[in-house]
């Protein structure tokens, strides 16, 4: 009986596997046996996705559909070119769901245009959108927006291998992001006669303004009714999660007034006011206030799950 391909296919990783052990030695071997371990795995957890999208799936709708909607799945359908939507279609479902979180910074993005990489060392394509309108005045705002955009688009395209956001911030001198020094400040060493920096335990220009950001899941947080609000830790970091009606936000605890913690914030439509000094931000857009701005964190909520994101040259103040 002849082989079929599937069998030609294992025969034939079998003997690379047996050529590199000779070649490599025994360790060469467990590399190679580890490697193909895990792609089989990886291609097993989407094989049980399939599966399970499949037998869920509601009657009368299109199983491409279905699989494509899914973020593991429709990876491994772009990956080998299967995807039923092209890359400027799932970009634009990506886009759809950040606008919410666009407009709480009063602005919004449109494709500029997707190039092939190749250029600058990108094997994949390259993605150009233009932010207007939005964060003006904020840079710490701005670049949580660049966060949102960037995390969505990879997700729904990893196609994509570099997104490039032009907008307003970028034509005009950009300060530095700020970092929330590590110790409150009362434990902070005084300054000398001679220092220039900030006061212990306020905000001071980070050394990377373009230092990445890093998703955490929202894990334990709990489930708030519209005009609620609640403190959740991520990473060490103490976050102020308010929902409004049709959006979730996340604001560092941190009041830009008083230094104090908004942890017991009163909600007053779409102001929220510090329990301490009594001063008032606005939710929806970006936490702007007559006393300081809030600092806002990405946030991405689908089917219940929310991730945010942290910059790694982030820490949280101690209380």
């Amino acid at each position: 009986m002849a082989a079929t391909k599937e069998q030609e296919a294992g025969e034939h990783i079998a003997a690379l596997l047996d050529e590199l052990g000779r070649s490599m030695g025994p360790s060469g071997r467990d590399l190679a046996d580890e490697l193909v371990h895990s792609i089989v795995e990886f291609y097993g957890t989407g094989l049980a996705r399939i599966v399970e999208l499949l037998d869920d799936a509601p009657d009368g709708t299109s199983p491409l559909d279905v699989l494509g909607g899914d973020e593991v799945v429709g990876g491994l359908l772009v990956l080998h070119d299967l995807h039923p939507e092209d890359t400027m279609t799932r970009v634009g479902r990506a886009l759809d769901e950040v606008r919410p979180y666009l407009g709480s910074h009063a602005g919004d993005v449109d494709v500029a245009g997707i190039e092939p990489g190749g250029e600058d060392g990108d094997e994949g394509q390259v993605l150009r959108l233009r932010l207007r309108g939005s964060c003006d005045g904020c840079p710490s705002s701005a670049q949580t927006v660049r966060w949102t955009i960037e995390e969505a688009v990879t997700r729904r395209a990893p196609e994509i291998a570099r997104v490039e956001v032009e907008g307003v911030a970028e034509e005009k001198p950009e300060p530095k992001l700020l970092q929330i020094m590590s110790r409150p400040p009362g434990d902070a060493a005084a300054p000398s006669d001679d220092a220039t920096g900030p006061p212990a335990g306020s905000a001071a220009p980070a050394t990377g303004g373009d230092a990445p950001a890093e998703w955490h899941p929202l894990a334990g947080a709990p489930s708030l009714a519209d005009g609620e609000s609640a403190v959740c830790e991520v990473a060490g970091t103490p976050l102020l999660l308010v929902r409004l009606p049709g959006n979730l936000y996340a604001y560092r605890d941190h009041c830009p007034a008083c230094a104090g913690r908004l942890g017991e914030a009163g909600v007053d439509g779409d102001r929220l006011r510090c329990p301490s000094c009594a001063a008032e931000y606005d939710i929806r857009r970006a936490g702007q206030g007559d006393r300081g701005h809030l600092d806002p964190v990405p946030l991405l909520e689908e089917n219940g799950f929310v991730r945010v994101a942290l910059p790694g040259v982030l820490t949280a103040v101690r209380p």
